[in-house]
C-alpha cells in the first residue's frame, strides 16, 4: 500500500470533474502531512518527468485526476481527465 492510496480513493469517489483541495484536506484524506516538497508546484504536476516514480502523481492518474497546485500555494486542484487518458 502506498500512502496516496487514500487520497486515489477518495478521487474516485468524486462525481465533480474540477475541484480544489487545501494541503489541510488532502493531509486529512491521507492521514499524515505532506512532505515540504509538496509546497512546490512541480511536486503536484502529473505530466512532469513521467517515468519518474512519483506516489502522489500515481495517485492521481490511477483515479484519472490530473493535480496542479494552485497559485495560493496551500491548494490543489484535481481536473478529471478525458477517458481515453485514463490509466
Amino acid at each position: 500500500m502506498n500512502d496516496y492510496d487514500t487520497l486515489r480513493d477518495y478521487l474516485l469517489r468524486q462525481k465533480q470533474t474540477e475541484f480544489v483541495l487545501t494541503f489541510e484536506e488532502i493531509e486529512e484524506i491521507i492521514g499524515a502531512a505532506l512532505p515540504r516538497a509538496a509546497n512546490r508546484a512541480s511536486w503536484w504536476d502529473s505530466l512532469r518527468s513521467p517515468d519518474i516514480q512519483m506516489p502522489q502523481r500515481e495517485a492521481c492518474l490511477a483515479a484519472g485526476f490530473v493535480a496542479t497546485r494552485m497559485p495560493d500555494g496551500q491548494s490543489v486542484r484535481f481536473r478529471k481527465q478525458k477517458s481515453e487518458r485514463r490509466r
